[in-house]
């Protein structure tokens, strides 16, 4: 854990600014819940060109929130950085729940993950968002380094089977 502190001092020391305080809530909000990946995921699904993108975006993003928030959040039951040290200031509100594994960031890697082996055109917006919601919650102090790198990686791994179920539904076999 001292190396996750190292980093987040870091980022309050050397990146916290006017500008930043005011964006980076902004950017951490569009993932707030999922929603914009779940709107996403509804637009996909109402045409029939996109349909199969979006259940794959939509399985992705209920296989993250089971995993996560239904399972791992509870067992690890790991405490937010914000709530060990309460020297640094939030710009949000404290968030429910556990810390570890960041669901901000799982939701968003699961839906690019998705996106990203269904070779969608909106692979690489979703991806550079994705990141950038990540990097948000160290920037708020509401995650460790490693909560967001376990977000990633449980995002990664539902993202990979979301699209593998609804390649494997639509009788496209297993390989994108």
């Amino acid at each position: 854990m001292p190396f996750d502190f190292a980093i987040l001092d870091w980022i309050q020391g050397s990146l916290r600014g006017e500008f930043l305080d005011f964006l980076v809530p902004r950017i951490t909000a569009l993932g707030d819940h999922g929603t914009i990946w779940i709107l996403l995921a509804a637009a996909l699904l109402l045409f029939p060109k996109t349909r199969r993108m979006g259940a794959a975006v939509a399985a992705a993003l209920l296989l993250e929130f089971v995993a996560c928030d239904l399972f791992i959040k509870p067992l690890i039951a790991r405490p937010r950085p914000c709530d060990l040290n309460g020297a640094v200031g939030l710009l949000i509100p404290r968030p429910n729940g556990h810390s570890f594994p960041s669901g901000h960031t799982g939701s968003s890697f699961a839906a690019a993950f998705a996106l990203w082996r269904g070779r969608s055109p909106l692979r690489i917006p979703a991806l550079g968002l994705a990141v950038l919601i990540g990097l948000s919650r160290l920037y708020l102090y509401v995650h460790f380094p490693t909560d967001v790198l376990g977000g990633l990686l449980l995002g990664l791994a539902t993202g990979w089977v979301g699209e593998w179920l609804t390649r494997r539904r639509w009788g496209l076999g297993d390989t994108p």
